[in-house]
């Protein structure tokens, strides 16, 4: 290979890896934006908002967008009149962002805060994220549910990820 080529070789590298880490870290903003906007439409109880950020194969097994909207409703209404209150829900980061199978994923660690029954309940959970990219926006989908393997299979068929999503985690205060 001559010095001309090695040059232009090494721009490219170079070009492609800054695109890159650019791509990523705009994919990391609109992940944090989108994960923002679904936890505000779940703490103000806008399902319909909530399920314009589901993952499409997750609200198929729910029966479709309006059986999901109804059924979410319904359990919500019951809870409600059962002195269910959402205190908080925010969105406390989201991790680095990995390309594979095609895709952009990365996980979103969010707090939720929630008073039943006479006791406080405190969340930390996580979001597996799906970008996609043809609409510019993020997909969710609740990563404990991957561990359900039939759900998985159903959601999302041959799953694999190199993603460490760790466990949720649970506490609870009488009040």
């Amino acid at each position: 290979m001559n010095k001309r080529t090695s040059t232009i070789l090494m721009l490219l590298l170079v070009c492609g890896s800054i695109c890159f880490a650019q791509s990523t870290k705009e994919l990391k903003e609109w992940a944090l934006r989108d994960a923002k906007i679904a936890s505000q439409a779940t703490l103000k109880m806008d399902f319909d908002k909530v399920l314009d950020y589901t993952y499409p194969s997750a609200l198929e097994i729910m029966g479709g967008r309006e059986q999901a909207l109804a059924l979410i409703e319904s359990t919500f209404k019951t809870m409600k009149e059962g002195g269910f209150v959402f205190e908080k829900a925010d969105v406390l980061g989201v991790s680095d962002i990995v390309f594979e199978n095609n895709e952009y994923r990365c996980y979103i660690e969010g707090f939720n805060q929630m008073i039943m029954g006479g006791m406080r309940i405190k969340s930390k959970s996580y979001l597996l994220g799906i970008y996609n990219s043809k609409e510019k926006f993020w997909y969710f989908i609740e990563a404990k549910q991957l561990k359900n393997e039939a759900m998985v299979n159903k959601v999302l068929p041959n799953f694999k990820t190199s993603l460490k999503i760790p466990e949720d985690e649970m506490t609870t205060e009488e009040i």
